[in-house]
């Protein structure tokens, strides 16, 4: 056994024990016939990502449960992996390329993708390795890329079998558009944001009655010019005698109709909802129940494209202003209203998002989010908290279909190639060569690549090497377990379901494990606009990564936001300094006696009640995490460790160390040892670096903590009289410590101390507690009694169940300041009654406050009339 160092000093040894474990290949997981497979696959972080809170918390998780798996005996396969990440890349390899005067478009694509793979090479692994640091135990052997050989194979396979099957179509349809990036987005790209802007109230003259007007407001009136109707509510009686009559558009020579339709609020506004069908999800919704036409009235980068209008040209914030003022020229200007709204932005570069029809490529939606529902309303697929199902089903339920093109040259081409003769779309793996239509031979790739989110829904089996059969597909398939925070369920979680149960016929994994966000101190998102944003690195520096990983999981509550304190992480710190020294401790023991071995009938009342504890303490944390309780579990550690095992157990157990002729020091050093281990077991999932290096001290019968098994509930260590004989002598010694903390009495002042009770079985407790309990109750010689025949009148005194504990008056306290202390509790209590009894005999207290209050506050009159009593008493004797 080799001995701790005086001091915990997690940087001088976090990192020599994470290349340890990678060395010995602890993490690595192969298909074994003989277990159980566990498998959890890591959400893909963007190469061109940092680690941030986010991210450490969403890992520590991941890693605590593949860690307590594989201790389990689970073949647990934790499989890493990075996403291309199509958007954020593109951006930041166009940054670096401005930086040395080099254009995109001058390179060429060849050329530019040759420059982003430079990039991936340079950055991709940056935050892998700061994941390292976290002590992620992933099998980093097996790292995957969403655009390596075989995903790329994967989302070749999955686009071309959902084209054949119908699925997947060309067409147009309302998309994100960012304008700056000049690109079709997902939805998990666009970040509503609530800002002030204005309602804009325009008439619209009824064409063929002179000076009579519908009235419309808007919040984009510059989207006026591709307007194609106005809608009313059918059930609106104000404008039944509108539906079907024209409408003059304003700053245009066209007319549009009135239409009914109940998408319209008729509470709402004026009743009067102009119809954009390019320009508004819901309004091409209309247009389509309507036929109307769509008029597409703005360029890529949101200038107008209305050639022989004015406003053609003009930016689209530029061409509101200049159509705002002639409105109010012609006098079509109502009034300007002002109005806070959502408004979408591209995450990415900030810019608006303009919705905008466009020729995109789409997936159809309904027939895959059938099952996909269905597997949440059979409990085959379960939301851990519930309460997410909502969230799923709504959006299931209310589904677009995916446009799933993307305006970039980073990421899947598309593999779809146009006939330059006839226009014949051919969807192919292999380039083809020839038109099956016409047999022209001049053939051109799309130039759009898929939406990064296509190929991380495929990411749960793509990367255990479908579509081919694999063996690890065969064993690891269906995955176990996602963790993902909540900001993602909809944009990545259903989409992986779905693409599962489509391709492989199985849902990609049984349980969603939600996380909340990590906020600052105040509560607030944290970001770099607020600068409040806090580097893992930073802490994991300062503190070690174990502190930071029990800083994010203590407390924490599933599918709850966190708040970020450094106060918690040095209370974390604390802790591991506090099991540190307790091991070092017991380490320098456990040398007095190296080989002690004890039977379970040689253990005292005290050993047998921390090992009973600590047996209780397995199965408790074991169902736990089993229910995804990692907060719960890692609290009733914490209390086990700090309070039971540190606090009361080794305090217990001094003397007999100290004692070499305690016949029960052996039992003592085993019970110490045992305890130990099988608590740092428990700890290891939370703390994996500290209880390593104190495991591998300790004893050397296990290489490392990580492969040991996992404590499991026995029956013959639950001992049930002997936890109820030392929790009696625990509340003997808080109320011994409580009487003299009150008195001020020093631990260092010894004094008498006699247990009475009438029950013999409550003074054998005592009896063969005598070594401990003398020590814990600071007592210079205990008696044991069942009268208080002998005991002095100014003893001192704690009550317990069934027993009443005694010290002598004199061998505590100067009687003097005792007498001082009394006079003033007897002062207090006075104050305290004279408070109670006056509100006890006000009737308006009395006739108005609920019952619940007026018992209270009897209750505590009786209490303060029985201390009271009491004080006098004392008093009385001390006189």
């Amino acid at each position: 056994m080799k001995e701790l160092e005086k001091t915990y000093n997690p940087a001088g040894i976090e990192g020599k024990l994470y290349e340890k474990w990678l060395d010995k290949k602890y993490f690595r997981a192969q298909p074994n016939k003989d277990k159980k497979p566990f498998t959890i696959v890591m959400p893909p972080p963007n190469i061109t990502g940092q680690l941030h809170m986010g991210h450490a918390l969403d890992n520590t998780m991941q890693d605590i449960l593949i860690r307590y798996k594989r201790m389990q005996g689970y073949e647990a396969l934790w499989q890493p992996g990075t996403d291309h990440a199509a958007i954020a890349t593109e951006v930041k390899v166009i940054e670096s390329l401005k930086k040395q005067g080099i254009d995109k478009e001058e390179l060429g694509r060849d050329g530019f993708l040759e420059k982003c793979w430079d990039w991936r090479k340079e950055y991709g692994g940056r935050i892998i390795n700061q994941l390292h640091k976290m002590g992620s135990s992933a099998d980093w052997d097996r790292e995957r890329f969403t655009m390596d050989e075989g995903c790329s194979e994967a989302v070749q396979e999955v686009f071309i079998r959902l084209y054949e099957k119908g699925y997947i179509y060309k067409g147009s349809r309302i998309v994100n558009w960012c304008p700056v990036c000049q690109t079709s987005i997902s939805d998990a790209e666009v970040e509503h944001e609530d800002q002030n802007g204005f309602f804009w109230h325009i008439k619209y003259p009824i064409a063929g009655e002179e000076g009579r007007f519908v009235e419309i407001a808007t919040t984009r009136p510059e989207t006026l010019l591709g307007d194609t109707a106005v809608a009313v509510n059918p059930e609106d009686e104000r404008y039944q005698d509108l539906v079907g009559k024209m409408l003059k558009l304003p700053l245009t020579d066209r007319e549009i109709p009135v239409v009914a339709d109940a998408y319209v609020d008729k509470e709402f506004g004026t009743g009067c909802v102009k119809i954009t069908p390019a320009h508004d999800p819901n309004d091409f919704e209309v247009g389509k129940r309507h036929r109307l036409p769509e008029i597409n009235i703005m360029n890529d980068d949101a200038t107008i494209n209305l050639p022989g209008s004015k406003y053609h040209g003009m930016e689209r914030y530029e061409a509101r202003k200049a159509m705002v003022k002639d409105l109010e020229e012609l006098g079509l200007l109502v009034k300007v209203a002002p109005h806070t709204h959502a408004v979408g932005t591209h995450d990415r570069c900030k810019t608006t998002v303009e919705p905008m029809v466009k020729q995109q490529w789409f997936v159809k939606m309904e027939e895959m989010a059938k099952p996909a529902i269905e597997a949440l309303k059979t409990e085959k697929l379960k939301f851990v908290p519930e309460r997410f199902d909502k969230i799923y089903l709504h959006w299931l339920e209310n589904i677009r279909d995916w446009c799933i093109s993307r305006q970039l040259w980073w990421g899947h081409r598309i593999p779809a190639y146009y006939c330059d003769q006839c226009g014949e779309i051919i969807v192919s793996k292999e380039v083809p060569t020839v038109c099956p239509k016409c047999g022209g031979t001049h053939l051109t790739q799309d130039e759009d690549t898929l939406d990064t989110w296509f190929s991380s829904a495929l990411w749960p089996f793509s990367t255990l090497g479908w579509p081919e059969k694999t063996e690890d597909l065969e064993y690891f398939y269906p995955t176990d377990v996602l963790v993902t925070g909540y900001d993602i369920i909809f944009f990545w979680v259903i989409r992986m379901v779905f693409s599962g149960i489509e391709q492989t016929g199985k849902l990609p994994f049984h349980t969603v494990l939600i996380h909340g966000l990590v906020r600052d101190s105040e509560g607030r998102k944290m970001s770099k606009s607020l600068g409040n944003g806090i580097d893992p690195l930073e802490v994991i520096e300062k503190y070690g990564a174990d502190a930071l990983r029990m800083t994010l999981i203590t407390g924490n509550a599933p599918g709850n936001d966190m708040r970020f304190y450094w106060e918690r992480v040095e209370a974390s710190r604390n802790f591991a300094n506090k099991v540190w020294n307790a091991s070092r401790f017991i380490m320098m023991n456990i040398e007095k006696a190296p080989d002690a071995k004890a039977e379970l009938k040689e253990l005292t009342i005290a050993d047998k009640w921390i090992l009973s504890k600590a047996n209780t303490l397995a199965k408790d944390v074991t169902e736990n995490l089993d229910k995804y309780e990692l907060g719960i579990a890692l609290q009733k550690v914490y209390d086990f460790i700090w309070e039971e095992f540190c606090d009361w157990y080794i305090e217990m157990v001094k003397p007999r160390l100290w004692d070499d002729e305690d016949k029960t020091k052996a039992a003592a050093i085993w019970t110490l040892k045992t305890v130990l281990i099988n608590s740092l077991k428990l700890l290891h999932p939370y703390m994996p670096f500290l209880t390593e290096e104190i495991f591998c001290n300790l004893q050397e019968e296990e290489e490392s903590i990580m492969i040991s098994s996992w404590p499991e509930y026995r029956e013959d260590w639950s001992f049930e009289t002997e936890e109820h004989a030392v929790e009696t002598i625990k509340e003997a010694v808080r109320g011994i410590r409580n009487v003299r903390t009150s008195m001020n009495v020093p631990p260092s002042r010894k004094a008498k101390v006699y247990v009475v009770s009438e029950n013999q079985e409550i003074l054998d407790i005592f009896e063969h507690s005598k070594v401990f309990f003398a020590t814990l109750g600071y007592a210079g010689e205990v008696y044991l009694q069942k009268d208080k025949s002998g005991i002095a009148d100014d003893a001192v005194s704690a009550v317990i169940h069934q027993a009443v504990i005694y010290m002598p008056f004199a061998e505590l306290v100067d009687i003097e300041k005792e007498i001082e202390r009394l006079k003033k509790e007897e002062e207090r209590l006075s104050k305290e009654l004279s408070r109670v009894q006056g509100m006890l005999s006000n009737e308006k207290f009395v006739s108005k406050a609920p019952a619940a209050k007026i018992e209270e506050e009897k209750a505590k009159l009786e209490k303060y009339a029985q201390m009271m009593e009491q004080v006098k008493d004392r008093l009385s004797q001390l006189s």
